[in-house]
């Protein structure tokens, strides 16, 4: 049989599981929750349970992965053969985002276009986004570039490939990273009523949690919003850290590997909300927090067109940027799906890859055509409307991720033990200083917290 692909080293697996944490959902998604729920008090929540909750789920899936060496279709019933399901739900989580994800990396694609082009006063149109959306065949060529970007670098393998294109990418991610952010606590507006906010406004909103607004519904939700987002921020129950734990030699410190994901993901996290949430609020006040999903694509060429010349510069600059961030995490969901394909079938890579690149590129064409040609509106249980893209969203997501997570905690918890886990960090003779805490997160806090947070997905 193939010897198992195998990262290189630490450095070469917590660039890759770190590049796959840092994508949208740290760049696009983070941001206008942030905005949505409060500023400071969604980050203290965010930051709280990234080191209790995301940590939990974070150290189970990577010990798994490195413990049975498979893929997440594979590894669950590795670990007990009756929960082997799990790891098909696992597998489908990113079977099912991965072509909608490609669709907003095209986006993200057009919109360096935009600014390299010199396009950017149309982009400050509020219909501009909208009307790209309704286009028939251009939404779809920028995806295909990025789904192209994408294959080429899982085609490369583990090593060739993910490792070496996330050793250049993440480097130059974080500087662009606090390059926008320092420069966005630089700037201020006066607008026409003659108010002046500057960035130290806006970072106050930002990381200074005001609790004299909110009401226990409005904690609880913005509570459940940093939940999970924590899922896309640290990419568990999508089967995408096992895959990379499966790929970490049997040397590694798992436990210090782990503390720096949580420590690069968290970092960029917050520097992301940072280079976003002030600039809109100094160019569109209060009103700039209510935009929601659209706050990078609608407001924000509002704001770079408001800085002037440089406007354009920054606005190339910070969509060059949320580009490497989407391409390092489209390429850990597609890795997820082209492993178990591998090891459950025993399929070449080079036929998995193009298996799961055609099935994609056809979903994310029937995705792109769901806000022209396949156009409807659906009302869903968590309250939220929209299309293609948001059904899928909402099914992966809010349905199937905390489904995952929290009968991976029952597996871990309480039918295989906490000592499986335990034994693979410890692998080695290294230690797992917060055991006590990952007990009882595990066995507890976390599958309650899950149980809750499927409750109000399914609008219970």
């Amino acid at each position: 049989m193939k010897k198992r692909d195998n990262f290189s080293g630490t450095l070469g697996f917590v660039m890759a599981a770190a590049g796959s944490a840092v994508g949208l959902g740290n760049m696009w998604r983070f941001p206008y929750l942030a905005a949505k729920d409060h500023g400071g008090v969604f980050l203290l929540c965010y930051i709280i349970l990234t080191i209790t909750f995301g940590f939990t789920l974070l150290t189970t899936e990577i010990a798994i992965g490195r413990r049975t060496g498979q893929s997440p279709l594979t590894a669950y019933g590795k670990i007990n053969k009756k929960w082997g399901w799990i790891g098909s739900l696992a597998c489908l989580v990113p079977i099912l985002i991965f072509p909608y994800y490609c669709v907003i990396g095209g986006w993200v694609m057009k919109y360096i276009t935009v600014y390299v082009t010199g396009q950017r006063q149309q982009a400050v149109d509020n219909d501009y986004f909208a009307s790209f959306l309704r286009q028939g065949s251009t939404p779809i060529v920028f995806m295909a570039i990025f789904l192209f970007i994408t294959w080429f670098i899982v085609y490369r393998g583990v090593d060739k490939g993910i490792e070496r294109f996330s050793k250049i990418l993440m480097p130059i991610l974080l500087v662009f990273v606090l390059f926008i952010s320092v420069y966005s606590l630089t700037i201020f507006y006066t607008d026409e009523s003659g108010i002046t906010r500057t960035g130290l406004d806006g970072s106050k909103f930002y990381l200074l949690p005001d609790f004299s607004t909110i009401t226990v519904k409005s904690f609880f939700v913005t509570l459940m919003d940093a939940m999970g987002q924590l899922f896309f921020s640290i990419s568990v129950a999508m089967g995408i850290m096992i895959t990379y734990g499966s790929y970490v030699k049997k040397d590694t410190n798992l436990m210090s590997a782990i503390n720096q994901i949580e420590i690069f993901d968290t970092f960029v996290a917050v520097l992301a909300g940072l280079m976003i949430v002030p600039a809109v609020y100094i160019f569109m006040g209060s009103e700039g927090m209510d935009a929601g999903s659209g706050l990078m694509f609608v407001s924000l060429p509002k704001v770079f067109h408001a800085m002037g010349k440089i406007g354009g510069w920054m606005g190339g600059i910070f969509f060059i940027m949320v580009a490497f961030a989407a391409i390092t995490s489209s390429v850990s969901m597609m890795e997820a799906v082209v492993s178990s394909l591998i090891d459950r079938f025993r399929l070449s890579r080079k036929k998995s890859v193009a298996i799961v690149g055609g099935y994609a590129f056809i979903g994310a064409v029937v995705v792109c055509l769901g806000y022209n040609k396949l156009y409807f509106n659906v009302s869903l249980p968590n309250g939220t409307q929209g299309q293609i893209l948001e059904v899928l969203d909402y099914i992966s997501n809010y349905c199937l991720m905390p489904f995952v997570a929290f009968f991976t905690c029952i597996l871990i918890g309480w039918v295989a033990g906490p000592k499986v886990i335990m034994e693979e960090i410890c692998f080695g003779g290294y230690s797992f200083k917060r055991k006590k805490l990952y007990v009882v997160m595990i066995k507890y806090i976390a599958p309650f917290l899950l149980f809750l947070l499927l409750l109000q997905s399914l609008g219970l």
